[in-house]
Formats: C-alpha cells, sequence, structure tokens
C-alpha cells in the first residue's frame, strides 16, 4: 500500500471514529431530552391540578364574598328602613326656602338640596318626596 493510501485510510478511519462519538453523544442527548421531557410532563400535570384547585378554592371564595357582600347590604337596608320609620315619626324637618327647579341650572338646584339634607339629617328614605314637592309641573 502506498503511503497516500495510508494517509486516506487514516483520515477515513478518523472520520468515521468521529461519526460514531458523535452518533454516541447524539443517543445521549436523546436520551437526556426524552429524561427532561417527562420531567416537564409530570412538572406540567401537577401544576395543571393544582391550578385547578386554586381556581376552585377562588371561586368558593367569590361566592362567600358575594354572600357576604348581598348580607352586608341587606343589613344596612333593613337599619335604613328601620331609621326611616323612626324618622319619620319622631324627626321633624323644617320647611325649606327654596326655589321650584324649573329645569334651569341643575346643578345649583342639586347642590342646595344636598346641604339642606346635610345639615338636617333627612333620612335617604325622605329625600325623594321632599324633592318632588319643589318640581315645577309642566
Amino acid at each position: 500500500m502506498s503511503r497516500s493510501q495510508k494517509l486516506t485510510e487514516a483520515k477515513i478511519n478518523g472520520v468515521e471514529s468521529e461519526i460514531k462519538g458523535m452518533k454516541a453523544n447524539m443517543d445521549d442527548s436523546k436520551i437526556d431530552l426524552k429524561r427532561d421531557m417527562t420531567y416537564l410532563k409530570t412538572y406540567m400535570d401537577e401544576l395543571k391540578i393544582n391550578m385547578n384547585k386554586l381556581l376552585q378554592e377562588m371561586g368558593t371564595m367569590g361566592e362567600r364574598v358575594l354572600k357576604e357582600t348581598h348580607d352586608e347590604n341587606k343589613r344596612n337596608v333593613n337599619h335604613d328602613s328601620i331609621d326611616a320609620n323612626v324618622g319619620s315619626k319622631t324627626h321633624h324637618i323644617p320647611k325649606i326656602d327654596m326655589r321650584n327647579f324649573d329645569g334651569k341650572d341643575p346643578a345649583t338646584w342639586i347642590s342646595q338640596m344636598e346641604q339642606f339634607f346635610d345639615l338636617n339629617n333627612v333620612q335617604n328614605t325622605q329625600k325623594v318626596p321632599m324633592e318632588t314637592l319643589y318640581l315645577e309641573p309642566n
């Protein structure tokens, strides 16, 4: 065998050896990738379960908050009704020297009514009936 043939054969053997090494590395990488994908799938499944639990808890808490808010509003309405009933029997509201509302300058008229209501501690249930007394007929 000639010297150039021996060099060519040595180069071929070296390249084949490198290819085998690269194949081995790729096989190792495949194994690592499979292991990592299995781990990620398990992690994602656990995350999904935990997220579902959290959403269920939040839904339950949201319903509880809505119920508590509704109950609080119901209590407030009941207190307003009681206060209004008591106030209408015992609380005298002085006469107002107020112009009738004719549709002009509503902001000023509303502001004056609110000031009067605040100064005289007028109950919410009495405000609308009082205001209607000061509306001009069409």
